[in-house]
């Protein structure tokens, strides 16, 4: 199973950036995959998730109306469209499958199997 993000990079305040999860290895559908970022000295936050078969979605308050989080599932391929940018959403950000439904919330961090290396996102 691989998780590969990719899109980071630098912005700022107020612009867009738009991340790529790409999965393979694994049965994309009826999966829950979320986005997940963690910046220096601060905990891993949940920000996105979605539940892949049903495509039903579930948005952190601090990214509500700004992010949003689609999928291509031809291209088993999940996004985080990022938009009016803020410094504090400078973070690394990574996005996570687990072979479950998600519940109402993001799940925690340790419900994930899968994980992928991060991209960096930097809002000055």
């Amino acid at each position: 199973v691989q998780l590969v993000e990719s899109g980071g990079g630098s912005v700022q305040a107020g612009g867009s950036l738009r991340l790529s999860c790409a999965a393979s290895g694994y049965t994309y559908n009826r999966n829950c995959m979320a986005w997940f970022r963690q910046a220096p000295g601060k905990e891993r936050e949940g920000v996105a998730r979605i539940y892949t078969g049903s495509g039903n979605t579930y948005y952190a308050d601090s990214v509500k109306g700004r992010f949003t989080i689609p999928q291509d599932n031809a291209k088993n391929t999940l996004y985080l469209q990022m938009n009016s940018l803020k410094p504090e959403d400078t973070a690394m950000y990574h996005c996570a499958a687990r072979r479950a439904t998600c519940g109402w919330y993001v799940p925690p961090t340790y419900s994930f199997n899968y994980w992928g290396q991060g991209t960096q996102v930097t809002v000055s």
